[in-house]
């Protein structure tokens, strides 16, 4: 096959290019082309600077999560529409004496980054700070969700609304190598990051040590493990680590688990999204603690 250098020396000769009529003829038989004007119509807006998502909760279901969270207290700027803002009063939904600063839902878009879909309320705050490994771990039953640099803020914020709802006791992240509890991750959560728990661990694999030493069982989600989840399971307190999700667990970290375990999947379907398969994974060990 010939290359495409050799191709483009073998261009055919040039046709002659069309000739039009002299451009005076031209005008004399359409008349001169008037120049257009700016448009009047039109004023261009100043461009949106870029917007922190991460001093920013905003949808009600975050920023009521976040109100009604005493570590909240005496934090924040609240902004509200004129119809949250009397749903905020008439409800007492913010307990803690936030003042609300009533906006229109167009300026209160433009605070936002693009597409954030506010609901009406949006409050600016810093992200909480975490909680000590030994915080969620002692005494030691029941759940805990470990997320081995998961970054995906939607991925991120489902699996706290999944382990919120199955009863964990709290989220371990690296904290290096994680989105920060706030904008689309807390909007993904729909409140649950102001709810469960959050340890921010240097280091995972001695994240997984400690834990080992207070009682903790671990369990890694692996596709290609030769045991099942239900398989896994014993209905001790145990630690569900997820992998990232393009790579999966890394090595150190997956050689710190006590086993490894995949969801069976019948339907010849490969993959789920790591939320989904953190949702079915606390599904099954909530079943495995309560002996169900």
């Amino acid at each position: 096959m010939s290359s495409k250098r050799e191709r483009n020396d073998r261009q055919s000769p040039k046709k002659p290019g069309f000739r039009g009529r002299p451009e005076g003829a031209a005008k004399r038989e359409r008349g001169a082309i008037p120049e257009r004007g700016p448009a009047t119509d039109s004023t261009p807006r100043p461009p949106r600077g870029k917007v922190d998502a991460d001093g920013w909760l905003w949808g009600r279901h975050p920023v009521l999560a976040a109100l009604a969270n005493p570590a909240r207290k005496g934090m924040g700027r609240l902004l509200a529409t004129p119809e949250r803002a009397v749903e905020i009063d008439r409800d007492r939904l913010a307990p803690h004496g936030h003042r609300i600063e009533t906006i229109d839902p167009a300026a209160l878009a433009r605070l936002l980054p693009p597409g954030a879909v506010h609901q009406g309320l949006a409050f600016k705050v810093a992200p909480l700070e975490g909680v000590a490994l030994e915080d969620i771990a002692t005494p030691a039953r029941g759940v805990i969700v470990m997320l081995d640099q998961l970054t995906d803020p939607q991925n991120v914020g489902a699996i706290f609304r999944s382990a919120l709802a199955f009863g964990a006791r709290g989220i371990v992240v690296q904290d290096r190598h994680s989105p920060a509890l706030a904008g689309a991750l807390a909007k993904a959560a729909a409140g649950a990051t102001e709810r469960l728990p959050c340890v921010r661990a240097v280091n995972l694999s001695r994240a997984l040590e400690r834990l080992a030493d207070l009682g903790w069982r671990a369990v890694g989600l692996d596709g290609a493990a030769e045991r099942t989840l239900e398989e896994a399971l014993d209905g001790g307190p145990t630690v569900l680590v997820m992998g990232s999700e393009g790579e999966g667990l890394r090595r150190l970290v997956a050689e710190h688990c006590d086993d490894l375990a995949r969801i069976p999947m019948p339907g010849g379907f490969e993959s789920l999204n790591v939320s989904n398969a953190a949702a079915i994974a606390l599904y099954e060990a909530a079943r495995r603690q309560t002996g169900t």
